[in-house]
């Protein structure tokens, strides 16, 4: 197949109603290495499981080198697939020995209960509202359509704007690969706004398999596949 077939076929797919597209495996497994300005930082280890009705996510961040000594990293979604994508039920993070930070997702009251160095609080949802890793998940059930997207996420300790632009359809190389993705480009609010890049793999259910994020100091994390099964 010639790359502008290719191209063509990857728009089509972006286009098709959700309902014509097949769902993740029941079970993913997606190893990342992660950079900080070129330098190996981590290796990123994360399991996508559903059932059709319900969905689970969890991560895993070890550092390498001096990046060890910060213990690991362990977050974790749950909740529903709903026809708008993943509805994320609880979301938790925890590094090292600390006390996880939690954000619980109340969708029938619209709120959110937040639980943050031993305090909590209870905030009214955002119109779309995602966790950090049901919003890199959930176009794998749902595709993306139109474009620019817009969304809150919801960490534990408050509430992030989002608005993404499709870039459109590239072929990026990696560790596991070459393969086709859909670019998503964060637009940034202000010079003092991070920039975030997510590419993700349009013959491959949509899966994240790369994520750049540049800090307003220039820093550059780049995290992107190594390894998936399936």
């Amino acid at each position: 197949m010639t790359e502008l077939r290719m191209r063509g076929l990857s728009y089509l797919l972006f286009f098709l109603p959700a309902a014509a597209l097949a769902a993740p495996p029941q079970r993913v497994a997606i190893q990342y290495e992660m950079s900080r300005n070129g330098s190996a930082m981590a290796e990123v280890s994360e399991i996508l499981q559903h059932d059709g009705k319900n969905y689970s996510v969890s991560s895993e961040v070890q550092g390498k080198g001096i990046y060890a000594l910060m213990g690991v990293l362990k977050r974790s979604s749950k909740g529903r697939i709903e026809a708008t994508g993943l509805q994320s039920a609880e979301y938790r993070d925890q590094r090292g020995n600390r006390t996880p930070v939690v954000a619980k997702f109340d969708w029938a009251k619209r709120n959110i209960v937040q639980e943050s160095d031993g305090r909590s609080e209870t905030l009214e949802m955002p119109a779309v509202l995602h966790d950090p890793l049901s919003m890199a998940y959930t176009y794998s059930f749902v595709p993306p359509s139109g474009r620019e997207i817009r969304f809150s996420r919801a960490d534990g300790k408050g509430f992030t704007p989002f608005r993404f632009v499709v870039v459109g359809t590239e072929k990026i190389k990696t560790p596991a690969g070459e393969m086709p993705a859909l670019h998503l480009s964060k637009e940034r609010d202000g010079p003092e706004d991070k920039e975030t890049d997510i590419w993700l793999a349009s013959e491959r259910n949509f899966l994240p398999v790369r994520i750049l994020v540049v800090e307003k100091d220039g820093t550059r994390i780049d995290q992107i596949v190594t390894r998936m099964g399936f």
